[in-house]
């Protein structure tokens, strides 16, 4: 099942049970990619059951129009999921759960011409949604010397971040860096170490693309809209790549659970009203779905459930 546009959708089961589905609900996947989650969704829905997709990637988008964007139960909308509180459908009703599936997809992936892998030579774009805003070489051809070590830092946590960021500036001085395999000669060029099987540019490609898409700032936004969205007793089921994303999300749900936060040294404080709960514990891939997909070993699902 290689090939470009197949995406194997990660812990399928465990994320679609984890939204308990009832037939009748309002349920929102604002990550469709390639739709494997969104039809298991749909498939537990009734005919009054109402399913609302997002994606900001445009070819995601005319997939989805041309596939379960055609049953009258489903409403599309071209979008980062970060923009959920502003789609006023999701408003009326409120939602019974949410889907997200954080990170780049397969059918990105292996598509060399989007610039999101450092396996082929290609363009050195990473933009999830290729409609707007700045690519990987535009950052690099602009960006101060500390902003890019901050990024491949603060994003990749590449412990090389300064000597890389020095090497592109002085890189682009003589010409601008726009291809995925000018940068990992780049990032080689640093001798920049990685773990047996790693490619030394791993870091730096996932730092790139997780600053030109601004996905945290979008996790961060989301989450709190989803909050918002949700009825009560409605669930939240994320699925996290990284551990920066899977911290966000752990920390969001444990700061509405009703929990004191606060220093033992300081004065006690009121617990603040519970919002959420989370049920069970983090869920991993199991050793069967890591042999057959293991683009799934380093995924994290957390769900949780709105109070009342």
């Amino acid at each position: 099942m290689a090939g470009r546009d197949v995406h194997i959708p990660v812990m399928l089961d465990e994320a679609v049970e984890g939204l308990a589905v009832r037939e009748n609900g309002r349920y929102l996947d604002g990550t469709f990619g390639r739709g494997g989650h969104a039809t298991a969704i749909l498939a537990r829905l009734s005919a009054e059951g109402r399913l609302f997709l997002m994606d900001r990637d445009p070819t995601a988008i005319a997939v989805a129009e041309t596939g379960l964007a055609t049953d009258p139960r489903v409403s599309l909308r071209h979008d980062n999921f970060a923009t959920m509180g502003e789609w006023s459908a999701l408003h009326d009703g409120g939602l019974d759960g949410i889907l997200l599936d954080l990170g780049v997809s397969s059918p990105q992936l292996d598509d060399a011409s989007r610039g999101f892998s450092f396996m082929a030579d290609a363009p050195l774009d990473m933009r999830m949604d290729t409609t707007r805003g700045i690519s990987a070489a535009d950052f690099l051809r602009d960006a101060e010397e500390a902003e890019i070590a901050d990024v491949l830092w603060t994003f990749g946590e590449e412990r090389f971040s300064r000597r890389i960021a020095k090497t592109i500036v002085e890189r682009r001085a003589t010409a601008p860096i726009t291809r995925t395999g000018e940068l990992v000669a780049l990032v080689t060029s640093c001798g920049v170490r990685r773990e047996p099987g790693k490619n030394p540019a791993t870091r730096t490609f996932q730092a790139l693309r997780i600053r030109v898409n601004e996905e945290l700032s979008s996790v961060e936004t989301a989450l709190a809209a989803a909050l918002e969205l949700l009825n009560p007793g409605g669930r939240l089921s994320v699925i996290s790549f990284h551990s920066l994303e899977d911290r966000m999300v752990k920390q969001f749900i444990r700061s509405h659970e009703g929990r004191v936060q606060g220093s033992r040294r300081a004065p006690p404080k009121e617990a603040p009203p519970a919002r959420l709960k989370p049920v069970g514990k983090a869920i991993f891939a199991s050793d069967a779905e890591v042999a057959a997909n293991p683009r799934s070993r380093s995924a994290v699902l957390r769900v949780a459930e709105k109070l009342a």
